[in-house]
């Protein structure tokens, strides 16, 4: 299918059609106008300007549209098509006014102007560059050139200098001749020995055949050189349509997408023993009619010598080609492998984003997450994982066109790529993906259900693939902070906040360097007195240029990137040496408890464990006075985060479960957990007094902490009349507005002073 457009593409062309009609309507007046030589000599010249005018004017729109490295080709062909154009429409006035004897040789305008167009020719050849790299490649070339050339100047030198007829005494037309012959010869070689030819193959061999069959026919003894018979004019008029075609077909040729320019260089050239043969047969058609046989012996010798020599090169070189495609075939399939996904057979990140720069103009990438994957190659093992991906893989390929490009990025990632299709298309697209994976998968006699997160953007030409790709990664995550199962088209305002993120992620490790970070102190009231007992260590930003930056902005970045953990285990050391610095200043606060909020990245640390002990250690601080505070989603379901808990219990930490009841599973997480203390989020506290329902949680957990021996603590405490009912509910220690804001180490001091102060009046 790929090579029967291009040709039907040339068959219907309107410009090829009217070059070959014409030399079709001037054969048919050569033989119509048999036996009126003057009238068949002025068809002639009259029939090579409109085909020398579609040389120069194919080679000037070829200059305009092919590459630039081929523009001065394609201008010195226009040029020499242009003096064609000169010269034969001189010879055509001149036999229309000034008719003389009938001949197909030119007047001396007509000759000096071919010989300026051939010379065109001739150095269009010459400068062309080659492509040749290594000089092991440029002395092959060269070497093969010369054998051509010579082979071709002794059969000018044989036929036109020396003809056999003996006819030939014109010294100018003989030179014209010989030059016809290299001109042909050489653009030969050219075309079959250089890597990036100006043209392609179906394209140049016209323009080759052209100057050789000019030069044939020019040489040709006897009829050839009269104008007796019509098919001679047919044939003298043939060259002139072939050279003429040639840049027509490239131009078509390059229209249409093509280009022609590339092909599989082959190992060895079969041009110079073509030109040996040649050779040859010219040696054998000088000898002397009269030769000894000791001289027909040595030619004889000679010629089958150099015949089993070329032979066994050729033999040597069939070889040669074999073990190449052997090795092509193995550089193919290693191609193949650094390609395409072994697994799935789809492309690769690599060749997808080949493919993609392969694509231009309107398209849509698709990204595509599988959810929850890890679960089934924890649970079922990774040969479940994979043939649940082989599954996925054929239900994306089902779910596109073929000329849809499918590719596997690594993981349970795969990536789609629309050509010409927008948003809306692409939309629909995704749509269809999700519904078809969600049909169940029989995997190892389980039924599995697959969802998948996609993320979708549009691409231009230019387009970066490596952008596209973040852009649609982008969107996926943004479709599984939405809830997973679902399709995002990325937009500007998702690549901004992103970026911004990516700026705070950079900002926060320099934060962490200059020690940008503070803590800040709210105090834990004992409900029975209002008698400060401890308090809970909040961290802030206090950015050089922006500010203070709020927790809400960066506490939940620094758990996606895991920068947490570092700025913990700061956060952690830093409450530890203030605590134990209180304790030894004031003795209200010997038996204080300092809270420290632990995130579920860092509960999953290995070195947890270690590290707080480690700080108690170092800051002599005694480990009942460190309460490490998380939330029920830090520990729901998760055996490392539980062990962990286990461990910092035997230190003999204190552990409180923060937000308490607004996560789920909160009364089994009771059970599992080693928790000492529950703390009521703020939620079931600012409507207490108002709202059944919340007071009615508020009880329940009030309950349960006292069945389960747990302290309880209510957060967001603001008024009295909120403090009060809770203090009625059981609740014992208290957290809010009601005291104190969170403040700065230096005003909790003056806390435990004035709790000093009041012991002593008391």
């Amino acid at each position: 299918m790929r090579n029967s457009q291009p040709m039907a593409q040339l068959r219907n062309d309107p410009v090829l059609r009217a070059l070959i009609g014409l030399t079709l309507l001037g054969c048919v007046l050569f033989f119509v106008l048999a036996g009126q030589p003057e009238h068949q000599v002025r068809v002639f010249w009259a029939a090579q300007v409109p085909l020398d005018a579609a040389l120069a004017i194919g080679g000037w729109r070829l200059r305009r549209i092919a590459h630039v490295r081929y523009r001065r080709f394609w201008s010195m062909i226009a040029f020499a098509g242009s003096s064609f154009v000169v010269g034969d429409t001189y010879q055509t006035l001149h036999t229309i006014f000034s008719p003389g004897v009938p001949s197909l040789s030119g007047g001396t305008v007509q000759t000096v102007c071919f010989a300026v167009g051939m010379s065109s020719n001739v150095i269009a050849c010459l400068i062309f560059p080659q492509g040749l790299r290594t000089a092991r490649e440029k002395f092959v070339f060269w070497l093969d050139a010369t054998t051509v050339l010579v082979g071709g100047g002794v059969v000018a030198w044989c036929f036109a200098f020396n003809p056999v007829d003996g006819d030939h005494t014109d010294r100018v037309s003989a030179g014209v001749t010989a030059a016809l012959v290299l001109v042909a010869t050489f653009s030969a070689t050219k075309v079959a020995l250089i890597k990036a030819p100006p043209m392609a193959r179906i394209a140049a061999w016209p323009m080759v055949g052209a100057a050789m069959v000019q030069g044939v026919t020019t040489v040709l003894p006897g009829d050839f050189q009269g104008v007796d018979h019509a098919y001679v004019f047919a044939i003298r008029l043939f060259p002139s349509v072939l050279i003429a075609v040639g840049p027509r077909i490239q131009e078509v040729i390059l229209r249409n997408g093509g280009t022609g320019q590339t092909r599989k260089r082959r190992p060895y050239s079969l041009l110079p023993y073509g030109m040996i043969a040649v050779t040859f047969v010219v040696f054998f058609l000088m000898l002397p009619e009269k030769s000894s046989s000791q001289l027909w012996g040595a030619a004889l010798g000679v010629v089958v010598i150099t015949c089993l020599v070329a032979g066994r090169q050729l033999v040597a070189f069939h070889d040669n080609m074999v073990l190449i495609g052997r090795l092509d075939g193995a550089m193919e399939e290693l191609r193949v492998r650094a390609s395409y996904d072994s697994l799935t057979g789809l492309a690769n990140r690599s060749h997808f984003s080949e493919l993609m720069l392969a694509h231009p103009g309107e398209a849509a990438v698709l990204l595509i997450d599988l959810d929850d994957f890890k679960t089934v190659n924890d649970t079922m093992g990774h040969a479940a994982g994979d043939a649940l991906l082989v599954t996925v893989a054929e239900r994306l390929r089902g779910s596109v066109r073929d000329t849809d490009v499918v590719a596997r990025l690594g993981g349970d990632e795969f990536a789609v790529l629309l050509p010409g299709t927008d948003p809306a298309g692409a939309g629909r697209v995704a749509e269809q993906m999700l519904h078809r994976l969600a049909d169940p998968i029989d995997v190892q006699q389980h039924t599995l259900v697959t969802r998948a997160s996609i993320g979708l953007t549009g691409t231009r030409t230019g387009d970066d693939p490596s952008v596209l790709l973040s852009n649609a990664d982008i969107a996926m995550y943004e479709a599984k902070r939405r809830g997973k199962g679902m399709w995002v088209a990325y937009t500007d305002e998702m690549g901004a906040r992103i970026s911004a993120e990516a700026v705070l992620i950079r900002e926060m490790t320099q934060a962490l360097e200059n020690d940008e970070f503070f803590l800040v102190y709210q105090p834990i009231v004992s409900l029975a007195d209002d008698s400060l007992t401890g308090v809970e260590a909040l961290i802030r930003w206090n950015h050089p240029t922006r500010g203070l930056v709020s927790p809400v902005e960066f506490i939940p970045v620094a758990e996606r990137t895991g920068q947490i953990v570092a700025i913990g285990r700061w956060a952690m050391r830093e409450a530890c040496r203030q605590a134990a610095d209180w304790r030894a200043k004031y003795p209200a606060a010997e038996r204080m408890t300092v809270g420290v909020n632990v995130a579920g990245r860092q509960l999953r640390d290995p070195a947890l464990v270690g590290e707080v002990a480690a700080v108690l250690a170092d800051t002599g601080l005694p480990a009942f006075c460190l309460s490490v505070e998380v939330t029920e989603t830090a520990v729901l379901d998760d055996e490392e985060s539980n062990e962990a808990m286990l461990a910092l219990r035997g230190l003999g930490v204190k552990l409180a479960l923060d937000d308490f009841g607004t996560a789920a599973s909160s009364l089994g997480l009771l059970l599992t957990c080693p928790v000492t203390t529950l703390k009521l989020d703020r939620s079931f506290v600012e409507s207490i007094t108002t709202v059944g329902r919340q007071a009615a949680v508020a009880t329940a957990v009030s309950q349960m902490a006292r069945a389960l021996e747990f302290a309880s603590v209510a957060e967001g405490i603001e008024t009295e009349e909120q403090r009060d009912l809770i203090r009625e509910l059981g609740y014992q220690y208290g957290q809010g507005y009601l005291w104190s804001r969170p403040v700065a180490a230096d005003r909790v001091s003056e806390m435990w002073v004035d709790a000093v102060s009041r012991t002593v009046r008391m």
